[in-house]
């Protein structure tokens, strides 16, 4: 198998461009962010079927330690709409 078609070579890149994203000013963190937070589960997967569940798990621990923030104000946004609802 050629390195650069390696699962945990797209795992690495993807880390480093979200460690990129991170030090911009949150308006242009958004966009970047949320295409990184839609390309993981496909990384993720393409990691399990190559490596097993191990290696997504600690993949899934490490997009919540990373999207935390943004993760809780979805979380926040969700449940106020159903609280209201």
């Amino acid at each position: 198998m050629s390195a650069l078609l390696s699962p945990l070579v797209a795992l690495a890149i993807w880390a480093l461009a979200t460690m990129a994203l991170a030090p911009l000013p949150i308006r242009y963190q958004i966009l970047p962010g949320l295409a990184l937070l839609l390309a993981l589960p496909v990384i993720l997967i393409w990691v399990g079927r190559s490596y097993g569940p191990w290696p997504v798990l600690v993949g899934c621990v490490a997009a919540v330690s990373l999207f935390r923030k943004p993760l809780g104000a979805l979380w926040r946004r969700l449940t106020r709409g159903i609280r209201k609802g």
